[in-house]
């Protein structure tokens, strides 16, 4: 079933997470560690998340330079696959344009209509810590919005050559990314959910939010989407915090502001356990209203989280 089947035929607020790769020489048995935990509350879907290689000079003995990529994840497709296969879960590998080609996009688009995974998040990805080689613009999509192209084409049957084939009997869905407080590139608000509505109009299924943790935010955007006429299901991401220094950490990265009643919270913690007991208790409430308000689903991110999302999912499903 088809993640909007999941989400349109739930009788409650659904629920979702994610997951991140292990690195490079770690067994798949840490991914099903997090699935097995938090298998007991019927996950509708679970999203494998997917990074661009990471790279630093070194410089070698002979004062040579050698450019060594430190940071190796297995593919999200191969994960995906083994999810779908071992629990009978809709496994939804993240697409992203970043230190990823054209050319190596399609091949994981090949790959995974092979393997039956037929639900993707399309996304942009960290373009901060791209190698200048992983930038040109004729291999490289720039926006996610190219990407959607690229998978709307290869639904129908033409690959990124222009070239036709026989297109795949089963089409992708997908998701994609939106953002309640504005993506930190975009100019304003009134930019963000323009395309957010053209994400949509050419083909998204659902939205899916960066995390936040104040619900008035939230709320306020889904307004404006639904003033715009974006119909589809907008769904709110959670991220329980676990360390103090989230409260400065997170703001700064993911540009999501951390509200003064739960700031003044962590302020007085002195432990990252006490600090991921706030966190644990600003989530749980944060879940129930917007339960309350019967969100179609709660995605979790479940980075360094998992034990919280546990904790929490026990509790409000």
């Amino acid at each position: 079933m088809r993640v909007i089947e999941h989400i349109n035929n739930s009788k409650q607020t659904a629920f979702s997470f994610e997951i991140l790769p292990p690195l490079k020489g770690n067994s798949i048995r840490k991914v099903y560690n997090v699935i097995d935990k938090l298998r007991d509350f019927d996950p509708k879907y679970i999203n494998i998340t997917s990074h661009h290689s990471e790279y630093l000079y070194k410089t070698l003995p002979d004062g040579s330079i050698r450019k060594v990529n430190i940071r190796k994840r297995p593919g999200s497709v191969a994960i995906a696959s083994a999810i779908q296969n071992k629990y009978g879960i809709t496994a939804v590998p993240h697409i992203i344009c970043k230190g990823f080609t054209k050319e190596e996009t399609e091949y994981a688009l090949i790959d995974l209509n092979f393997l039956g995974v037929y639900d993707l998040l399309l996304l942009r990805g960290d373009s901060k810590t791209l190698d200048p080689s992983q930038q040109n613009a004729g291999l490289y999509h720039e926006y996610a919005t190219d990407l959607q192209r690229q998978v709307n084409n290869f639904n129908i049957g033409i690959a990124v050559d222009g070239s036709s084939f026989e297109a795949n009997e089963t089409p992708f869905s997908y998701g994609m990314a939106c953002y309640p407080e504005k993506h930190e590139e975009a100019p304003n608000m009134e930019s963000d959910i323009y395309y957010a509505k053209e994400k949509v109009k050419n083909g998204a299924a659902y939205l899916v939010t960066q995390m936040f943790f104040d619900n008035g935010k939230y709320y306020a955007f889904v307004d404006r989407c639904r003033k715009e006429g974006i119909s589809v299901p907008i769904i709110p991401g959670i991220k329980p915090i676990v360390f103090k220094d989230q409260l400065n950490v997170l703001p700064r990265v993911f540009r999501s502001e951390i509200p003064e009643p739960l700031a003044a919270e962590l302020r007085k913690c002195t432990t990252d356990e006490a600090a991921k007991m706030t966190g644990i208790e600003w989530s749980r409430q944060q879940c129930r209203d917007l339960i309350a308000h019967q969100v179609p689903s709660l995605h979790f991110y479940t980075l360094m989280a998992t034990d919280s999302v546990y904790q929490i999912a026990k509790d409000i499903y």
